[in-house]
């Protein structure tokens, strides 16, 4: 027996080794026996073995209950001012937390000692100034017994215990004993919070490396800001992520929203006053709400917060200009987003926000870079070709006289007709190339067709072959050019979704009244059994809708070929 009972010594001797020097002090303090001195080493070594805050904070709790022998207990986690951001209890059953309703907030005796964060101990709830009494279906308390927690300097939160075992009431050393584990609370909490934000530096920096990495490889910017989005939602744990852009001069425009009741806020454009995106603009920082659905900075918009509770919004900025705000919200009863939590948020936002700025500045000089290669393509066409083909022709037309088969003569004539029609295309083309491009509207069909093409070649893998032929830019009508391109868009994916192709060609030609646009590639070809088509349909709709028609047929290469054909309405 005196063996185990060295060996027990031996044991807690090491286990009290591995504690820190105020929390060992705190435990010499205590005056329990033996066994409930054991009782709190245990807890105390219980609270700080895991690294999971939610976890640490419930484990924090239940030991507290155990070491002091109470009925209740509870974890109040404090957030802004005299608010409490998160209430966990232990001892009410679900049935009783649904009866009661909201959980405490942060007032009467709960405020009290939020107020002044030093131990509390009363041996009747009702008789304290601060008692506000108990909502409707509160179980009876009358002792209680509060201790804050500390982490370094700062007040975390506080222990609140009630209802002593045995209808007594909590003594010095009950105090003393909370007191120690709130120490060791406060370690754990430590401990947690910084693995917590070793592994989200490690999130956040592979989030933006794929964010970076996107956006100079060329993907959409579309699906870059969706992708900003999602990574925040999921290193936060956010139940709802909106990213808004800048709309003129007082608004902003939800452009991504995902999570919950995301299509509630979805395309909405609200004004920078009376809306959160919008305060978080003003602020140039991270703002947080414990409830966005009560939160008096929001007056503008629909209702759109219902079940929504905590919430963070930051501004996406590189210096003074502001290319967005992220905001994240948690659906009622979640945990407050915390400012040591979010922190890394605003510099996410930020290098987002940077590299946004800087794929737009790459863009810019490219498109200055083409545009600068266009107008030297069309003066030397101008210059040169036509010029040249002019001379031709007049050349051809002085040889006809001298010609005296007739043949030989038509010959000619011909070839003198097809010199103006090469005059005629070379000028069309002089056109698109000089064409602004200040939107997709104004942009020339021949323009568009390359840069439907080019977007493809991502989801192809590989690069189609292009050949455009004819007045493109002046003889198809506007109407007729964005059915083509919506009609080669889908052609073009269904080559990449279905065909397993290495290569495609597309053809576009203006010529006889009629535009023919030929997709055709190498795949798999069309399924021999009769299946729905939607995409295909679509097609031969948009055909038919303008007077046209669709062929499917095998390619030449062994997969398919799809010919679009409509007649030029000219005006």
């Amino acid at each position: 027996m005196g063996d185990k009972g060295t060996d027990r010594n031996g044991e807690e001797r090491r286990r009290l080794g591995t504690l820190p020097d105020d929390l060992q002090e705190r435990l010499d303090l205590s005056k329990r026996g033996p066994a409930e001195a054991a009782l709190l080493l245990d807890a105390v070594m219980s609270v700080g073995r895991g690294l999971d805050l939610p976890q640490v904070l419930r484990r924090i709790v239940e030991a507290a209950v155990v070491v002091v022998d109470a009925e209740y207990g509870a974890l109040g986690v404090l957030g802004e001012g005299t608010r409490l951001a998160q209430f966990l209890p232990v001892g009410i059953t679900d049935e009783q937390r649904e009866a009661i309703g909201s959980l405490p907030e942060g007032h009467g005796i709960l405020g009290e000692l939020i107020r002044h964060p030093v131990p509390l101990r009363l041996t009747e709830l009702a008789d304290h100034r601060s008692s506000h009494g108990f909502p409707p279906n509160h179980p009876p308390m009358h002792s209680f017994l509060g201790v804050p927690i500390r982490v370094r300097d700062e007040v975390f939160g506080n222990l609140y215990l009630t209802e002593k075992r045995g209808g007594r009431a909590f003594d010095a050393e009950d105090e003393t004993v909370l007191s120690t584990l709130a120490v060791a609370a406060g370690v754990a909490i430590e401990n947690a919070r910084l693995y917590s934000q070793t592994r989200d530096r490690q999130r956040w920096q592979e989030a933006n490396s794929e964010i970076v990495e996107g956006l100079l490889s060329g993907v959409d910017e579309a699906y870059v800001l969706q992708m900003i989005v999602d990574h925040a939602s999921r290193i936060l744990s956010a139940d709802l992520g909106v990213l808004a852009l800048p709309e003129g001069e007082g608004a902003l425009r939800v452009a991504i929203a995902s999570g919950v009741d995301a299509d509630t806020h979805r395309g909405l454009v609200l004004p920078r006053e009376g809306s959160f995106v919008g305060s978080a603009l003003h602020a140039g920082e991270p703002i947080i709400s414990l409830d966005v659905e009560c939160d008096p900075r929001i007056t503008a918009g629909p209702p759109r917060w219902a079940g929504l509770g905590p919430a963070v919004a930051v501004p996406m900025k590189t210096g003074e200009r502001v290319l967005g705000v992220l905001l994240l919200a948690r659906v009622r009863e979640r945990p407050a987003f915390t400012e040591w939590e979010t922190a890394p948020l605003l510099t996410f936002a930020g290098q987002a926000a940077l590299a946004m700025e800087l794929t737009e500045r790459r863009e810019s000089v490219e498109q200055i870079a083409l545009l600068e290669d266009r107008d030297r393509i069309a003066r030397d066409l101008h210059d040169l070709a036509i010029q040249r083909l002019f001379a031709t022709g007049m050349t051809l037309q002085s040889v006809v006289r001298f010609v005296d088969h007739p043949r030989a003569s038509e010959r000619l004539l011909r070839a003198v007709d097809d010199l103006d029609e090469t005059i005629k295309i070379i000028r069309s083309t002089i056109f698109g190339l000089r064409a602004r491009e200040s939107g997709r509207a104004e942009q020339g069909l021949r323009v568009r067709t390359l840069t439907a093409v080019e977007q493809a070649a991502r989801a192809l893998g590989f690069q189609p072959s292009l050949r455009m032929g004819g007045l493109i830019d002046t003889d198809v009508p506007a109407e007729t050019a964005d059915q083509v391109i919506a009609v080669l868009g889908e052609a073009l994916s269904n080559v990449a979704r279905h065909a397993r192709a290495t290569s495609a060609d597309v053809s576009m030609v203006v010529g006889e009244g009629a535009l023919t646009l030929v997709v055709s590639d190498n795949g798999v070809g069309m399924p021999e059994h009769d299946g729905a088509h939607s995409g295909l349909d679509n097609l031969a709709q948009r055909a038919k809708n303008l007077g046209g028609d669709m062929t499917v047929e095998p390619s030449a290469e062994g997969g398919t070929r799809v010919r679009w054909r409509v007649p030029l309405r000219l005006t």
